[in-house]
């Protein structure tokens, strides 16, 4: 079966390079039409709708520069690959800079000439490839999240049911799961949609400058505060306010949001009354505030207030095909911007659907740009992905020797636990046992990692 099928018109007046050139293609099983002048091959291009011209550039009557011109007025346009001569590649480039896509100069080389061609076909079939994709991936979005697993059907359900409410929202999940998403979709869902967004992250705020970042102060409330300041509080006034990580929020802030929540008033700082805000507060966090309760690190009055309305986003590992839709969706966001196409080869799909990706989304994007950036090729392979990927892939893998390749002794399918106790185990050897430094990796709260392993052990 020939490999390639795709449509070419060759123009050419010279019968016997005409000739030559036509052998050449259909011998790659390319089908071919042959034209002597643009006048006689036009009509067949608008018909026939060629993958891509192959045309030279001197031809009797309109030349080939003409044909670039037309061919661009065309949806979806062929690609174009002009012949010269030597002497005439100032107008070749001339021609590129029209729309051509490449030119080749006399005499031929006809091994150049072919590779040339498919090098175009390939990275066009490419953009069309992506271009699928991305029309694939705009019908599995919800207010930019990719996914229609159970899982995720059911968190898109969940945030419209709590959208249409005022109360705060806790938004729980690991490490890169997109807990900011979750909450510009909540944002989006509700009567709030054309009033303020505002994102904070609160473990990036200094502690000093804490209380005067969210609540504001008046002027002269302390040194260096030459002016009056608002506060995220009140410029998210109407609107709707994201604490993320708002278990990194001290005690006593966490008393005066209580107050907000409860009254809907708040003090800035240095200043002699109340003022009333109107805000929607949704917070979110990768730790377990139960936790962080009992050891005296978290109101508890504070929790139960925004755990009443609690969404909890699932990891990458529980949301099945949603892996390789991502993947796809975020190469072909990467490819759009890089200027260079890539697909993936079912080796590489079948890592990323293996691979328990402990950071989440933000560890798939990152393997993927990583693998984007070193491929020299149009097909990414496991080796370009990260190390750590394939070296989890191998401690996954089940292990079948000739021994016991039999339908008696064949390894049963691993349980989604099993898997993940493995994998757990196989960050601890590499941490040394370092429990503390196994959880960050994972993303989860040195509890939940206990939690696992008791698990483990019964």
């Amino acid at each position: 079966m020939a490999k390639w099928n795709e449509r070419i018109i060759v123009v050419e007046d010279d019968p016997g390079l005409a000739e030559l050139l036509v052998e050449e293609l259909e011998s790659e099983g390319f089908r071919v039409r042959h034209f002597l002048s643009v006048e006689d091959a036009w009509p067949q291009i608008e018909s026939w709708q060629p993958d891509l011209v192959l045309s030279d550039l001197r031809l009797p009557g309109a030349d080939g520069m003409s044909l670039v011109k037309q061919v661009q007025s065309l949806s979806p346009a062929p690609l174009m690959l002009l012949i010269t001569a030597f002497g005439s590649v100032s107008q070749a480039v001339a021609a590129l800079k029209q729309g051509a896509d490449d030119f080749m100069t006399k005499p031929l080389d006809m091994e150049h000439l072919l590779l040339t061609i498919q090098r175009l076909l390939k990275h066009r079939r490419l953009e069309q490839e992506v271009s699928q994709l991305r029309e694939q991936t705009h019908g599995e979005s919800f207010h930019g999240m990719i996914g229609h697993s159970r899982v995720m059907r059911q968190l898109y359900q969940n945030i419209q049911q709590v959208a249409v409410t005022d109360a705060p929202v806790l938004v729980l999940g690991e490490s890169g799961t997109g807990k900011e998403l979750v909450a510009k979709a909540i944002h989006a869902e509700s009567p709030r949609a054309n009033q303020p967004f505002l994102a904070v992250n609160c473990a990036g705020i200094p502690t000093e400058l804490m209380e005067s970042e969210f609540f504001g102060h008046a002027a002269g409330a302390f040194t260096g505060a030459q002016k009056a300041r608002t506060g995220l509080l009140k410029e998210a006034d109407g609107g709707t306010l994201l604490l993320d990580e708002i278990g990194e929020m001290p005690l006593e802030l966490q008393a005066k949001l209580l107050r907000v929540l409860q009254e809907g008033t708040m003090r800035p700082v240095g200043a002699d009354h109340e003022v009333q805000v109107n805000v929607r507060i949704i917070a979110a966090t990768h730790r377990d505030l139960e936790t962080r309760v009992s050891e005296g690190d978290f109101r508890q009055d504070l929790f139960y207030r925004l755990e009443a309305l609690t969404l909890q986003i699932p990891a990458l590992r529980e949301r099945g095909d949603d892996r390789e839709l991502l993947a796809q969706h975020i190469l072909a966001e990467l490819t759009q911007a890089s200027g260079a196409a890539r697909q993936f080869s079912a080796a590489t799909l079948d890592l990323i659907y293996q691979y328990p990706f402990p950071g989440n989304i933000r560890e798939l994007r990152n393997a993927i740009e990583r693998a984007v950036t070193f491929c020299q090729e149009d097909v990414i392979e496991p080796e370009h992905l990260p190390e750590r990927m394939r070296l989890a892939a191998t401690q996954l893998a089940p292990q079948i020797t000739d021994d016991n390749r039999t339908e008696q002794d064949a390894q049963p399918l691993r349980t989604l636990n099993e898997v993940q106790q493995d994998y757990v185990q196989y960050v601890l050897r590499e941490t040394g046992g370092n429990k503390r430094k196994a959880a960050d990796i994972l993303g989860v709260t040195r509890r939940t990692l206990y939690r696992w392993l008791e698990g483990d052990k019964n």
